[in-house]
């Protein structure tokens, strides 16, 4: 027994997670036949055996094996089966985008099958042979249910639009399939945003972030309320149990402790919910960015006077108070080679366009020119209180006049010093991007901002430190590079330039941020 655990220490390591194949029984063995093992076989990705054994479950190299037993794939024609299920938003339109996008790039033909309602097959198909090399199946439902299809039903990957809840994290790891919020299991595949939306010649074309979430929770009822007409105001979103219906709960009623209104009313599509606003000249809908379609959107203001749409470039620095990432989750199970070479394509740039057409907002960083930003100086000037003075507003303007802002932005949970989900995977996206070289021989700043709540000093400091905990973070996610090959540095300035109102928490959130300068 010890000389055959000692021989199969060469080519098995432990897997841990688990898989809900089918299992058959099998048995691998060496070429020459001095080692085998039994057991059932649990998966099979195109490499690798997955198998469960007296030693528990084992992963081993194909090509170094032989397979003999009735559970034997068939190693000359294996097809690469893959599930995505999850958020509607996304499987019926971002991700079938990708697939198809997806299989232009590698060189396959692709096949799009209906199977039921919310459910497509896409075949890729080798030109010529016809040999079908993967399938691609995307359920279309809700977040909700695509985290139970990924603990109960085999389900490979997860589209989301919110963070896994702690009770999907417990369940995923009681079913073996890891800790979905350690490093790999999530990234944010594009960006949306909540918009609120109004029928084509409704008056009102701002409202404020506290007024939107008490017309949600029914404390706000008559447009008269608003600036405009005297008539009922009715509500309308996506079902609370889909994603959109829980970013509006999340995002817009939690931080004010609010619920729902009664009357409000619930959407199972987001164009039924375009076209219930659309035929009603006194409702208001929360709509994802991409599907506002003919109707009116609604800027967000504040009584400071700040104004902010859900621009393209807004969602990207998160400086819009409701954007959404989209997110696509990994259980710690080895995929096929060509799932794998499809997740490493979705962070490619010819992606990232194929998502922008898509009408979602891609990662690609873009970098905006000082002159590009007048509004936000002349903000910084015009809110500055006493505590900050023009000695500092001139160091700020000083220190980043010749620069350009990249796109990228990092902010912070509320009440924590730990990054959001966004700004993880921005780390991450940073950090590959000086590793390749992208900002060689450049000068990069981290700098940190704050709201105005506490001190001008203090929310200096905090800023700062914050600033630092971003480049701990980039650097340690860069684990390759050469620093001699750039300059990165971390400044602050604390409340000196704020993005919104600080008289909401929704504007205080959006103002406590780490920027990237770049010269």
């Amino acid at each position: 027994m010890r000389s055959i655990r000692a021989a199969l220490c060469a080519a098995l390591f432990l897997f841990s997670a688990a898989t809900h194949t089918v299992a058959q029984d099998v048995t691998l063995a060496s070429p020459d036949g001095a080692v085998e093992l039994s057991g059932n076989l649990l998966g099979f990705d195109g490499e690798f055996y997955r198998l469960q054994t007296e030693f528990g479950v084992l992963t081993l190299d194909g090509s170094g094996v032989l397979c003999s037993g009735p559970g034997c794939p068939d190693l000359t024609d294996f097809v690469a089966r893959i599930t995505i299920s999850g958020a509607e938003t996304v499987g019926e339109i971002l991700m079938p985008a990708l697939v198809e996008g997806f299989a232009l790039r590698v060189g396959l033909g692709v096949q799009r099958e209906e199977l039921a309602a919310g459910e497509v097959l896409y075949v890729l198909s080798e030109p010529g042979t016809g040999r079908v090399a993967g399938e691609f199946t995307i359920h279309s439902h809700t977040t909700d249910r695509g985290f139970a299809e990924l603990i109960d039903a085999g389900a490979d990957l997860v589209m989301a639009l919110r963070e896994v809840r702690p009770g999907e994290l417990a369940a995923a790891r009681e079913a073996g399939l890891g800790d979905l919020t350690q490093k790999g299991r999530a990234r944010v595949l594009a960006l949306d945003a909540l918009v609120p939306i109004v029928a084509p010649g409704n008056p009102v074309q701002r409202i404020t972030m506290p007024e939107l979430a008490q017309v949600f929770a029914g404390q706000i009822d008559n447009w008269q309320q608003l600036g405009g007409p005297d008539a009922p105001i009715v509500p309308h979103l996506r079902r609370l149990d889909s994603g959109l219906g829980q970013v509006v709960q999340d995002r817009l009623l939690n931080p004010v402790g609010a619920q729902i209104a009664e009357g409000a009313v619930q959407h199972d599509s987001d164009e039924g919910l375009l076209q219930a606003v659309l035929s009603d000249p006194f409702a208001i809908g929360l709509s994802s960015a991409s599907e506002v379609g003919s109707a009116a959107g609604l800027a967000l203001s504040g009584d400071c006077g700040f104004t902010l749409q859900a621009t393209r470039r807004n969602a990207k620095t998160e400086d819009y108070p409701m954007t959404a990432p989209v997110f696509l989750y990994q259980p710690a199970v080895r995929l096929p080679k060509l799932a794998r070479e499809f997740l490493a394509y979705t962070r490619d740039p010819q992606a990232q366009y194929v998502i922008r057409r898509a009408g979602f907002v891609d990662q690609l960083p873009e970098e905006v020119a000082i002159d590009d930003q007048g509004d936000r100086f002349a903000n910084a000037i015009a809110q500055a209180g006493e505590e900050t003075p023009l000695p500092e507003l001139q160091r700020m303007v000083g220190t980043l006049s010749g620069m350009k802002r990249l796109t990228l932005s990092f902010r912070f949970r509320a009440g924590s010093t730990r990054l959001d989900a966004q700004s993880m995977s921005n780390v991450r996206m940073l950090a590959e991007a000086l590793e390749s070289g992208q900002y060689d021989g450049r000068r990069l700043l981290l700098v940190g901002f704050s709201d105005s709540d506490g001190g001008a000093e203090a929310n200096r400091r905090i800023s700062a430190e914050r600033a630092e905990t971003v480049r701990r973070a980039v650097l340690a996610a860069a684990e390759t590079l050469d620093l001699a090959r750039l300059d990165l540095g971390t400044d602050a300035f604390g409340e000196a330039m704020p993005m919104a109102c600080d008289d909401s928490e929704w504007g205080r959130q959006v103002n406590r941020r780490v920027e990237v300068w770049l010269r």
